[in-house]
């Protein structure tokens, strides 16, 4: 019985810590223009923001709003960046390789020639995006995100409309 008791209050008391709650020196790093690789960018707000050539492979930058920023050249290869806002962006000659993108925002996006390799683009929103010269693209991850009829896509390539 005791047992239980001090599980049970073990497990409440770890329940009750922020879930791996962004660093914000790391954030602030990355607002400076800073590399970050491997950082918890967890909900930063990033819009507006100039982050040419950053390296922030590796971070977390889920649920994190990179809205109306540039991001040239940045390597962003095996980020995490589920469900963050990317709309209006600009990243050419990104490196997405391996990243997840899971149900992401990048409506009206510039990706340049950015490579996606391996990235996970689904329930991503592509509406209005610009892919039409990204590498590494595939059918297949395209058939896992939606885009509309103003997406621009590699030649041969299709994506199926937002609901």
């Amino acid at each position: 019985m005791l047992k239980h008791f001090a599980a049970s209050t073990l497990l409440l008391t770890l329940s009750a810590l922020p879930a791996a709650a962004q660093d914000s020196a790391a954030v602030e790093k990355v607002k400076a223009g800073q590399a970050c690789p491997g950082c918890n960018l967890f909900q930063a707000n990033l819009s507006y923001r100039d982050g040419q050539n950053l390296d922030l492979s590796s971070a977390r930058l889920r649920q994190s709003n990179l809205s109306l920023g540039t991001f040239d050249g940045v390597n962003l290869s095996n980020a995490d960046l589920a469900f963050a806002n990317l709309f209006g962006a600009r990243f050419n000659r990104a490196n997405f390789t391996q990243a997840n993108l899971q149900n992401a925002t990048a409506v009206g996006t510039f990706f340049g020639a950015s490579s996606f390799a391996g990235a996970d683009l689904s329930g991503a929103n592509l509406s209005g995006a610009d892919l039409k010269i990204a590498r590494g693209l595939t059918q297949a991850q395209l058939d896992t995100a939606c885009g509309d009829a103003s997406t621009q896509l590699p030649a041969g390539k299709t994506i199926p409309r937002c609901a």
